[in-house]
């Protein structure tokens, strides 16, 4: 029987030290990745990971502010953990001007990778979301960021080539000194070329497998092409009025319906006409920002006189460029989200009260709302649309549902085709 020595045992042990280190790594990742995709279903559209305030406040530091016991049923049930005369739930409660979270339905283990998430989103990336830079801004350091690694492409590029030429002039020199040695003739220096020509003559299954590897990058190149094509992500057009949501909707905390008036009953959330501008901008006629320059505008196409408070005739419509753009074939009803599913506008549109112009924050393709639908819960409880299907709901299904609310969008028809194309 042959045992293992010394030398012939490191190899083994430095193998399954990478293997123990590559599990832990991506049992690791994977519990970050469940954490931030929970965190995306169940809080994103209420809260930031940081530290801006979004609809209810920035959860940076949640994790060390209170007691772990104390948070699972916070956000499992807030309601019924004030309604007991908890003194710390009352208090938060007080302090966030009495706004009700709704329950969750996520267990223990769930909200420790939303808590994990969020202590490690803080750790790694504080600045991510305490930036209060512009959009021109941060589309500068992107592309500055581009820019860098193409340089540093291109300088590894170089520095291959400086490589491949000093090793061929060493190995130039070795077969001369080979030559000499045998007293053969001194060989020729072959150029680049015809080196590169013999190399391929020589490796011809290295270079298949070159060839197979570089047709297949090219095609991931063209799928990812053509399944942007039509996704804009990040569209943020210039407007004819430089209409700052972070000053309406943030600073002033004026409510998105006030001005999408038709969110909660129509299909369409509805552009403002200029006269709800005027509500406020009959009197207030100079903005923190750009002045009297924006709001002349408005004064303008209604042919408002500021002086006398009078309106003329001639007025004139604002065009305002449309920023989401579904296809024909797609069909989508926001107060079936917003009324029905009660859905904060930021499940879609993103932290608007932070966007100076508004913009498309999501993808919207189809396969993003699926997986919305796939993941969403159904908020049945006290909510009239559903009363009839919760009364015909089978047994088992409603105490599933009492349980852990696991019933989904999806489970009701959401991911039926029918459903959005028409």
């Amino acid at each position: 029987m042959k045992f293992l020595t010394a030398k012939s045992t490191l190899p083994f042990l430095g193998l399954l030290g990478m293997f123990t280190f590559f599990s832990l790594s991506s049992t690791s990742l994977k519990a970050q990745e469940d954490g931030e995709k929970l965190f995306k279903s169940y809080c994103a559209s209420c809260h930031s990971a940081g530290n801006n305030q979004l609809v209810g406040p920035g959860l940076a530091g949640v994790y060390d502010k209170y007691e772990r016991e104390w948070l699972y049923k916070w956000i499992k049930n807030s309601q019924s953990l004030i309604e007991s005369g908890d003194q710390q739930a009352v208090a938060v409660y007080e302090q966030y001007n009495k706004v009700l979270m709704p329950a969750q339905p996520v267990n223990n283990e769930q909200i420790d990778a939303i808590l994990t998430y969020i202590k490690d989103y803080n750790e790694k990336a504080p600045a991510a979301e305490a930036a209060t830079a512009d959009a021109g801004e941060v589309e500068q350091v992107e592309v500055e960021s581009s820019d860098n690694t193409t340089y540093i492409a291109l300088g590894l590029v170089l520095v291959l080539l400086i490589l491949i030429s000093v090793l061929r002039k060493v190995q130039y020199s070795l077969s001369i000194v080979e030559a000499k040695k045998r007293g053969e003739d001194v060989p020729e220096e072959k150029g680049m070329k015809d080196a590169l020509a013999h190399w391929v003559q020589t490796n011809k299954t290295i270079v298949a497998l070159m060839g197979i590897v570089v047709i297949a990058l090219i095609a991931k190149a063209g799928w990812d092409t053509a399944i942007n094509i039509g996704v804009y992500t990040g569209y943020e057009p210039e407007q004819p009025i430089k209409f700052s949501h972070k000053l309406h909707a943030g600073t002033n905390g004026i409510d998105c319906q006030y001005c999408h008036t038709s969110a909660s009953y129509s299909k369409s959330a509805g552009i403002p006409s200029a006269n709800l501008c005027m509500n406020c901008h009959a009197y207030i006629q100079e903005g923190p920002q750009y002045g009297k320059e924006e709001i002349a505008k408005i004064y303008a196409a209604l042919d408002f006189d500021p002086v006398t408070k009078t309106y003329g005739p001639n007025t004139k419509p604002i065009k305002w460029v449309k920023v989401h753009n579904l296809p024909d074939h797609v069909y989508f009803n926001h107060s079936q989200h917003v009324a029905v599913g009660k859905i904060n506008c930021q499940k879609c549109h993103g932290p608007v009260e932070t966007y100076t112009v508004g913009k498309q924050h999501e993808s919207l393709t189809m396969g993003w709302c699926i997986n919305c639908h796939r993941e969403t819960k159904v908020q049945m409880e006290g909510n009239g649309y559903y009363d009839e299907i919760h009364e015909r709901l089978p047994e088992n299904l409603k105490k599933q549902y009492l349980e852990d609310g696991t019933i989904t969008v999806s489970e009701l028809g959401g991911i039926e085709c029918a459903k959005c194309h028409y």
